[in-house]
């Protein structure tokens, strides 16, 4: 995750502020010497993604034109208020872990989220309300994840490659994310955003956009009510996708982990260039195309 990054020294103060929340291990040795199982557990998973994010702005945010758009996926939507310059990277990290714990102490039982590709949403939410589940996450009307309890899920996701779908499996993640069983945390969360995040503005030049509908964030407070909503409401992906399409960018970077986002964007934006970090191979290289 940070072998371009990892000795930047824009980025130096955003490991340091990882590291604080990480209980005092340095991501950058966490990724490489830790578990998979320690690696996707819910809280060091969304701290590690959320660095990534802040890291690479902080090297390439000067070196990207204005304005930009901003989109973050799931909890990735953190990072995104960030890069926003609505708050600092310390603040995003720090809400990021207690994000984390809240969704944490909210799941009472075993549950988690799966992939479904190739049928349409209709037939998704069948399959959801006959084994108790929830569509989590819109990537596209081809392109869902569902989550709930884990004795519905399995049970679905068969039903679901039985029904012709393309793709149906369990996704490494121990919540389920954006849906009503996280309801709770997401109240709590949605407190600790009017404590932390209040008296801020929008940053000129930034257009953000929310993860639940799509819609800019033009207000604070309508922003950060639907930033709580999220833990437990549907995140519609798709409509954020639309959303960028509309700005007509010249460019769409994903900032990772990864580069599934840069898939479903270059899919959604035919004719526009879309790359995520991790297909470069140097920093320079990514400033010269973000530049070009």
């Amino acid at each position: 995750m940070f072998d371009l990054i990892g000795a930047a020294p824009e980025a130096a103060p955003v490991f340091a502020a990882a590291r604080r929340v990480l209980d005092g291990r340095d991501p950058r040795d966490l990724v490489r010497r830790a578990s998979p199982a320690e690696l996707h557990a819910n809280r060091a998973a969304q701290i590690l993604c959320c660095t990534q994010a802040l890291a690479y702005w902080a090297v390439l945010g000067s070196a990207s034109p204005r304005p930009v758009t901003v989109a973050g996926y799931s909890a990735g939507e953190l990072p995104a208020w960030g890069i926003a310059g609505i708050i600092d990277a310390a603040t995003a990290l720090d809400l990021t872990a207690r994000r984390a714990v809240l969704m944490d102490e909210a799941s009472r039982t075993a549950s988690g989220l799966g992939a479904v590709l190739g049928l349409p949403r209709a037939e998704i939410e069948a399959i959801c309300r006959a084994h108790d589940l929830h569509i989590a996450i819109v990537n596209g009307p081809l392109h869902m994840l569902i989550g709930g309890a884990v004795a519905g899920l399995e049970p679905a996701l068969a039903e679901a490659g039985q029904r012709g779908a393309s793709r149906a499996v369990r996704l490494p993640v121990s919540v389920a994310s954006h849906t009503p069983l996280l309801r709770d945390a997401g109240a709590r969360f949605g407190e600790l955003l009017r404590q932390r995040v209040a008296g801020t503005y929008l940053s000129p030049g930034v257009r953000l956009i929310s993860g639940v509908d799509g819609a800019p964030v033009l207000r604070l407070q309508d922003g950060l009510r639907k930033l709580a909503l999220q833990i437990g409401q549907t995140v519609d992906w798709a409509a954020c996708m639309d959303a960028c399409r509309g700005a007509h960018p010249q460019r769409v970077l994903e900032l990772g982990p990864g580069d599934a986002l840069a898939r479903m964007a270059d899919e959604a934006m035919p004719g526009i260039a879309v790359h995520s970090v991790t297909a470069f191979r140097s920093l320079d290289g990514i400033r010269r195309w973000l530049g070009a």
